[in-house]
């Protein structure tokens, strides 16, 4: 029997979320079940600090876990470098301290209170002093895609046709119309988040679990067995079919 292999969505700074998705997973695959998290741990939520020190806390501990590095994860880290960078996908006008990317909630979480006609600089500088190292190795630390038997897990999802040694970063946490309208078979299930949907989607060669809980919608739980997808629901496992 092919030993399951739990996902979490998109978390988004939803603390409380996390931890009930975690009292699911352990109520049905016990203290040791294999958790894969796919990314966009911070941002919009009310408790990104939380969620971070949950993480980091648990991977220091050697949980049975894997983190995947989301675009807003990358973006985190990118500000807390020596000297802030940003991430050149965004669109032109863009910044991580954007009212629509998040990063102000996040510093929030931490303390640190942005105000209107701020400079980056001074921001910077307190955030620095705020975000503890922990938590800028963790985040320096995520891994880009996981790939477990017939399973590949990826923030974002995959150039089509790109063999995995040749996926590039910008596309794993970025990607999406190019990966979401091809209905191609990959080499493997992709299990992916970022792009908000409704509803958990399976669509045969991928599967999307971001349902939007950086805005108040359920943080989704998925789990696997081989290729065997449910979801995890506080009433217990549903089939999740294409």
């Amino acid at each position: 029997m092919t030993a399951p292999i739990y996902a979490i969505g998109d978390i988004h700074g939803q603390r409380a979320m996390l931890d009930d998705a975690l009292q699911r997973i352990e109520a049905d695959g016990g203290p040791d079940a294999r958790v894969v998290f796919l990314g966009d741990y911070c941002d919009r939520g009310p408790d990104s600090r939380g969620v971070v020190d949950c993480l980091a806390q648990g991977m220091a501990a050697g949980r049975n876990w894997v983190c995947i590095k989301g675009n807003h994860d990358r973006m985190f880290s990118m500000f807390m470098e020596d000297h802030p960078r940003n991430d050149d996908r965004l669109l032109v006008g863009y910044h991580w301290l954007h009212p629509r990317i998040g990063g102000v909630e996040t510093l929030q979480s931490y303390g640190v209170d942005v105000a209107e006609r701020e400079r980056i600089h001074e921001v910077h500088d307190r955030a620095r002093a705020a975000v503890p190292s922990e938590h800028c190795m963790f985040l320096d630390g995520l891994k880009t895609f996981h790939q477990e038997g017939e399973l590949l897990f990826v923030h974002a999802g995959i150039r089509p046709g790109v063999s995995l040694d040749q996926q590039v970063e910008n596309d794993l946490v970025w990607i999406r119309q190019e990966f979401l309208t091809d209905t191609r078979a990959h080499p493997w299930l992709v299990v992916h988040g970022h792009t908000h949907v409704k509803r958990a989607e399976h669509h045969g060669n991928r599967v999307n679990l971001d349902t939007g809980a950086g805005y108040g919608h359920p943080l989704t739980v998925a789990v696997f067995e081989g290729r065997d997808c449910w979801l995890l629901t506080e009433e217990g496992r549903q089939p999740l079919t294409p």
